[in-house]
């Protein structure tokens, strides 16, 4: 039997998964806020982003937030322009953020409990704001590993034994082909009906993905028929060419097929680590890769902003448009795949 960790110290380290609401006062909320209340809820992507003000980078700046605070959000607001470099301005009660990366989330979602996991595994989808893990060995014990932010999506592979002696879910990472656990009523099973192939009856070649990097559009087309017109965020250009074994941070030019399809992805520097804002992405949903060198239209959960280039080359896009895409690109992914490798829809790119 794996040894518990005691409950003091599980108890401190769990608080971590559902995240802790920002404090904040109502100052500055007049008194139809406080009646309406807040329309969402977002966590904070990156290292930390200033409060203004006013919706206007200009403004004064009256605070900061740090990664993974949740803060309430009152009002959405356009920007009339894109000197910003985000779509959308936010009202909390601390102030005006950007939503460049602020990950509108849902708070205290919780889920039921598989009995069983089937022989294939099961995918499942976070479903609170973050959730720790924890990988057990037997020098070391439990250790806490990534944390699992909203809206990813990961192999479940088995239900044993948890940090807290209850069962949890066992994960399968891809990349490094190590198992570790997480709560397992922080994730939805996703049920195969929601990833079954669509549109298969149309010819592979009838189906087509026009990406346009100065538009920062996607566009499927079956036939001359748009099925999906999306914006989308491709790579960053280039301020000095690549050094030798460094891949360009540009979105490939050209014509391409899908090549390997896989609904859970972990994108990084491949460590094992604990350390809160490294460069480790475990559970990139619904992945597309069309290159050899690992160039992907997916999902992503750690910005908000698409119409501009912000990515290290791949094609991010909204969960909810790339799990639509998954679905409808051949080659055709069923349920019971772990992933697909073969020869699927084409995706042009173009300047």
């Amino acid at each position: 039997m794996k040894p518990a960790l005691r409950r003091r110290d599980f108890l401190r380290l769990s608080a971590l998964s559902l995240g802790g609401l920002a404090a904040s006062s109502l100052t500055g909320l007049n008194p139809q806020d406080e009646i309406r209340g807040p329309i969402g809820l977002g966590r904070v992507t990156i290292e930390m982003i200033r409060v203004y003000n006013q919706p206007d980078s200009l403004s004064e700046r009256v605070g900061r937030l740090w990664r993974d605070e949740l803060v309430e959000i009152y009002e959405a607001l356009p920007v009339p322009h894109r000197a910003d470099y985000t779509p959308l301005w936010y009202r909390t009660a601390q102030g005006y953020i950007q939503s460049t990366y602020i990950q509108r989330v849902e708070c205290q979602r919780v889920n039921p409990v598989l009995q069983t996991i089937p022989p294939f595994g099961s995918l499942g989808e976070v479903t609170v704001p973050y959730t720790p893990t924890y990988r057990y060995t037997r020098t070391d014990g439990w250790q806490p590993l990534y944390r699992l932010y909203f809206q990813s999506v990961h192999w479940i592979t088995a239900i044993e034994e948890g940090p807290d002696g209850s069962p949890w879910y066992c994960l399968l990472d891809q990349l490094l082909s190590v198992r570790y656990h997480v709560n397992p009523r922080h994730l939805r099973p996703i049920p195969p009906e929601e990833y079954l192939p669509i549109h298969t009856d149309v010819p592979t070649e009838e189906k087509r993905i026009i990406v346009s990097i100065s538009n920062q559009t996607l566009t499927a087309y079956e036939g001359d028929q748009v099925v999906l017109h999306k914006y989308i965020s491709s790579g960053v250009k280039e301020e000095r060419p690549p050094a030798p074994g460094e891949l360009s941070t540009e979105t490939p030019l050209g014509s391409f097929r899908i090549q390997t399809k896989m609904p859970s992805r972990h994108m990084g520097n491949g460590q094992l680590t604990a350390e809160i804002g490294a460069a480790e992405y475990p559970g990139v949903p619904w992945t597309m890769l069309f290159t050899e060198e690992g160039v992907a239209l997916h999902g992503v959960y750690w910005h908000d902003c698409y119409g501009i280039a912000m990515s290290h080359g791949c094609v991010n896009m909204r969960n909810s448009h790339a799990k639509w895409l998954f679905r409808w690109t051949n080659p055709v992914f069923e349920p019971t795949d772990y992933y697909i490798r073969r020869e699927g829809t084409r995706v042009i790119v173009t300047a």
